[in-house]
């Protein structure tokens, strides 16, 4: 697919997640790859913000790595796919993404951090799946569909693009809009300012302490998980989730509470197909954040504002 391919694809495109099952989880393990040479090297910041991945103009990326007096970082290019590792010395290692294991990924990603002078050793197993095949003995996942690989970064586009705007109505403690490659999701969490209970953990092949620092906090999280449904879904929960909160009136029509999910969903085609998708997908990321935060008696006076609130003066 080439630059010229944007003008012909949707802003918000089809995918189905029957289309792509065995691209998506071999991207998944290669994202794991990345995100844990991050967290081998960017120092711990509150909740794991300092490991997600960013959505970017070509793809997904690192943003900066500090590495002793250096930087780089690491991004896939989903453009022309390859994942490009650039330092600021002007030096950069290409990695192609095309159909290969994650094994000889994995290889391949070690060997050129090597070459950059960035050598780097990783927890080399995933987290949060099951089975935890280690990296450079997984020969299963091994699909690179280009395609699919391309609409499925343009369905994170306009998910981080309208997330971002809802995060700007928050001023109070709030994380950025990252891709969690654990989970494999886009996400953005508000927090109230208040402590949470401590999580119990359970996640597979992820120690609890990992969940405890994640949901140290009382907070409400949103955000879009491609794995669900027909086309993927958007999501919303709340730690610890207050009393009344499956029953609370939320928006647009077709959201709904997965019991088995234990979170507020709206599958993807619901916006997609939808006259303004921006509204229809702000309406629900507003109402599932007021079910959590009036429910529990969130200061929302304090922690709420308008971002046009200075518009007049900034023309």
């Amino acid at each position: 697919m080439t630059t010229q391919s944007r003008s012909t694809t949707p802003a918000w495109p089809k995918l189905r997640v029957e289309d792509w099952g065995p691209t998506r989880q071999t991207l998944h393990m290669w994202t794991q790859v990345v995100g844990k040479v991050r967290l081998a090297h960017a120092p711990l910041l509150n909740h794991w913000w300092q490991v997600p991945l960013y959505v970017s103009p070509r793809g997904l990326t690192t943003s900066s790595i500090p590495y002793g007096t250096r930087i780089f970082d690491i991004e896939f290019d989903f453009i022309e796919h390859r994942l490009v590792i650039r330092t600021d010395d002007g030096a950069s290692r290409h990695v192609a993404l095309e159909p290969k294991p994650v094994a000889q990924f994995y290889t391949e990603v070690m060997h050129a951090l090597e070459e950059l002078d960035l050598p780097t050793q990783i927890s080399a197993s995933p987290n949060e799946v099951d089975p935890a095949i280690p990296f450079e003995q997984n020969y299963d996942d091994a699909s690179y569909d280009a395609e699919a690989a391309h609409l499925f970064w343009r369905q994170l586009v306009q998910a981080d693009r309208v997330i971002n705007e809802f995060r700007a109505h928050f001023i109070g403690k709030v994380s950025p809009v990252h891709f969690f490659w654990g989970a494999f999701d886009l996400a953005c969490t508000r927090f109230s300012g208040r402590t949470a209970p401590t999580h119990p953990g359970g996640a597979p092949n992820c120690g609890d302490w990992v969940m405890e620092e994640g949901y140290s906090r009382e907070l409400s999280s949103c955000g879009f998980w491609p794995g669900g449904g027909d086309e993927g879904a958007f999501y919303a929960y709340a730690y610890p989730e207050p009393q009344g909160f499956a029953d609370y009136p939320i928006k647009p029509e077709g959201a709904f509470f997965s019991k088995q999910e234990g979170e507020f969903l709206l599958p993807y085609e619901k916006v997609r197909t939808a006259a303004d998708p921006d509204k229809t997908l702000m309406e629900f990321l507003h109402t599932t954040y007021s079910a959590a935060a009036d429910l529990a008696d969130w200061d929302r006076a304090a922690l709420e504002q308008e971002p046009t609130r200075w518009d007049h003066l900034r023309r």
